[in-house]
């Protein structure tokens, strides 16, 4: 799973800011510091995505500091921007990997939304085409 630190900024009408070191389209306030750790979960995927649209690279987690706080994707959102980062290093359009799956484009572009609830199996089969594998690890 990819952990994203975040740095947590006191402002001056009581709330927090949050930014993210490693994705700096990812802003966001949170009343608190548990709220702030909500919003800064859809303000990344928020950013995520619009890399992604802008066929740009989505930028790896660096590795928090002692005691920094993170927001970590989950695994499905995780594999997807793995995905998206593996078919943008192989010039994989979504078309070319539809034809490659068998599939309607329709259903490649659901599978890269990060917000849509796609089967794991489907992201499996997508790294596979593009020869890679898809591998979870309990730590």
């Amino acid at each position: 799973m990819l952990s994203y630190p975040i740095e947590l900024t006191p402002d001056s009408n009581g709330t927090l800011l949050v930014t993210f070191p490693d994705v700096p389209e990812a802003i966001t306030v949170g009343e608190n510091e548990d709220d702030a750790e909500v919003q800064a979960l859809d303000a990344l995927e928020a950013a995520l995505e619009i890399y992604f649209s802008e066929k740009r690279l989505i930028p790896l987690p660096s590795k928090a500091k002692r005691g920094q706080r993170v927001v970590t994707l989950p695994a499905l959102v995780t594999s997807k921007v793995l995905l998206a980062n593996e078919m943008l290093q192989q010039n994989v359009r979504k078309a070319e990997l539809a034809r490659r799956l068998k599939v309607n484009q329709v259903q490649v572009d659901r599978l890269l939304n990060f917000r849509h609830s796609s089967r794991i199996e489907m992201v499996e089969s997508a790294f596979a085409v593009l020869g890679r594998r898809l591998e979870v690890r309990l730590v």
